[in-house]
């Protein structure tokens, strides 16, 4: 059964060392980041986050930076986690977790019964949710500005404000993907996943530094 959730961004960025002089300019972010984490509680945490596709990583996995500047690993073994799990799993710390990653174009039933079966691992289940908003906020974002974009973003603050789990399963894959809002599939998981449960939702962040949507939220038992 699900009993809490936190919902983070995964911009490398997030990790100062990767960022470097630019690092400041996320402190909020990471502060609210890690208040999210902190209230998670349950027996089990599952992280989930996008990927290519659909699989299990288990809870030994581990995740590289490199690709985006300095040569950090968080795990131990070699590095299989997609970007999203990766950050996830800098986030926890030495928390243990397991790892699931959804693909990036999984149809919203698929996401569902993804997050019912996470929910159903144990009996009290904390999910670390992966998900970037739209990254067509301006003209210097990643997918240039879409005017779509700021209105699908605050969309999805609503429905995770209110813990609404309708609202996050009907959003549109494919807006989602044209805006190239990384979040979709997780969002839709966690949504499974807290179907029939009683949680409260949080906005603990809700920022767009670099034309991308960054959204923190924290879901615990009402």
């Amino acid at each position: 059964m699900l009993t809490s959730a936190a919902v983070c961004p995964h911009p490398p960025l997030l990790v100062p060392q990767v960022a470097g002089g630019a690092a400041p300019e996320l402190d909020g972010l990471r502060a609210a980041c890690a208040e999210a984490v902190r209230r998670l509680s349950g027996d089990l945490v599952v992280v989930v986050g996008s990927g290519p596709l659909t699989r299990d990583f288990g809870g030994d996995a581990a995740g590289s930076l490199r690709p985006y500047g300095p040569d950090i690993t968080v795990g131990s073994g070699d590095p299989v986690l997609p970007l999203s799990l990766t950050i996830g799993r800098w986030l926890l710390g030495e928390r243990p977790a397991l790892y699931r990653a959804v693909a990036q174009d999984a149809p919203a039933e698929s996401c569902a019964r993804l997050g019912e079966e996470l929910a159903g691992l144990a009996g009290s289940v904390a999910l670390l949710v992966m998900g970037d908003g739209s990254a067509c906020r301006t003209e210097r974002a990643p997918g240039y500005l879409d005017e779509r974009a700021e209105g699908f973003d605050a969309g999805v603050a609503r429905a995770l404000a209110e813990a609404d789990t309708g609202a996050l399963a009907r959003l549109d894959a494919t807006v989602a993907a044209e805006l190239l809002a990384a979040g979709r599939a997780p969002w839709q998981v966690l949504a499974g996943a807290a179907r029939g449960a009683r949680l409260t939702g949080e906005i603990l962040a809700d920022e767009a530094p670099y034309g991308v949507g960054y959204l923190v939220a924290s879901w615990v038992k009402a």
